[in-house]
C-alpha cells in the first residue's frame, strides 16, 4: 500500500471545514508509521482540462493560496491511480477534496475532481476502458457524476444509508453486479459517529475497506485506489482512515 502524501497539504490554504488547522496531521501520523509515503507531483493544467472548462481552470487559478493545493491534490490522485494499475493499491492523503467539483463549478470546499481527473486521464490514455468510481462520503459527489454522466466507461456509486446495517447492504447489494478493470474511492469519513453523519464506527470502516479490496481483488486484480474526501474531527478521521486502509490490505 502507498500513501501519497506531501506536507504542504498540512498548509493554511482557505477558511473552509477541510482546510482547517490541523486536520490532517493526525492521520499522517499514523499512516507515516506503517505506509511507504510517495511524494506527489502537481497535476498539469492539460490534466486539468480533462474534466474542467477553461473558464473553471481559470477562475480557481487566480486564487494564488487555492491553486496550487489544488493542482497537488489532483496530482496525488493521480499518482495513487496509476499505482493501483501497476499493482499496488494506493491512498492520496491530500486536500482540498474534490467531489463536489464538475466540469464548470464547484462547492462544497472542493476545487477541482481529484478522482475524475484520474480516472479520465487513464481513459483517455487507454489504460483502462472501464471503471468503477464509489463514493461513501456522507454527501452525494454531484461533481463527479455529472463529469462522468452518460459515460458508459464510467459507473459512479454513492453509497447510501443512515445507519450501518442500511449502509452496508447498499454497498454489498450494488457490488454484487458490478464489474469494472479499476475501482476508485472517494473516502469521506464524515459519516463516523463523532463526526457530522454520527453513525458509523471505526470498525465500520475496517469493514468498508475489507468489502471494497475483496471486490477489488475478485473483479479486477486488486485494482483500487481512494483519495480523501470529507472527514472533520482529525482525530476520529485520522482513526477511520487507518482502519479502511487496514481494511483495503485484509481484502486484497
Amino acid at each position: 500500500m502507498k500513501v501519497f502524501f506531501d506536507e504542504k497539504f498540512l498548509q493554511i490554504y482557505a477558511g473552509d471545514p477541510a482546510a482547517v488547522p490541523g486536520r490532517l496531521e493526525y492521520a499522517f501520523s499514523l499512516l507515516k508509521e506503517k505506509y511507504s509515503l510517495v511524494d506527489p507531483v502537481p497535476c498539469s493544467r492539460e490534466d486539468v482540462l480533462l474534466v474542467h472548462a477553461p473558464y473553471h481552470l481559470e477562475y480557481i487559478g487566480r486564487d494564488e493560496s487555492v491553486y496550487p493545493m489544488a493542482v497537488l491534490a489532483a496530482g496525488a490522485t493521480i499518482g495513487a491511480a496509476e499505482s493501483a494499475l501497476n499493482g499496488e493499491a494506493a491512498f492520496a492523503l491530500c486536500r482540498p477534496p474534490g467531489h463536489h467539483a464538475g466540469p464548470d463549478s464547484c462547492w462544497g470546499f472542493c476545487y477541482f475532481n481529484n478522482v475524475a481527473i484520474a480516472v479520465r486521464k487513464l481513459l483517455v490514455a487507454e489504460k483502462v476502458k472501464k471503471v468503477l468510481i464509489v463514493d461513501f462520503d456522507l454527501h452525494y459527489g454531484d461533481g463527479t457524476a455529472n463529469t462522468f454522466h452518460g459515460d458508459p466507461s464510467v459507473s459512479y456509486y454513492h453509497v447510501k444509508g443512515s445507519n450501518p446495517r442500511v449502509f452496508f447492504d447498499n454497498l454489498k447489494e450494488y457490488l454484487q453486479s458490478g464489474s469494472a478493470e479499476l475501482v476508485a474511492v472517494s473516502a469521506g469519513f464524515d459519516r463516523h459517529s463523532e463526526d457530522w453523519g454520527g453513525y458509523l464506527s471505526t470498525t465500520d470502516y475496517r469493514e468498508t475497506g475489507k468489502i471494497l479490496g475483496s471486490f477489488a481483488k475478485d473483479t479486477c486484480r486488486g485494482r483500487i485506489f481512494a483519495a480523501l474526501e470529507g472527514g472533520y474531527n482529525p482525530h476520529s478521521m485520522g482513526e477511520a482512515i487507518a482502519a479502511f486502509l487496514a481494511g483495503l490490505e485484509d481484502g486484497l
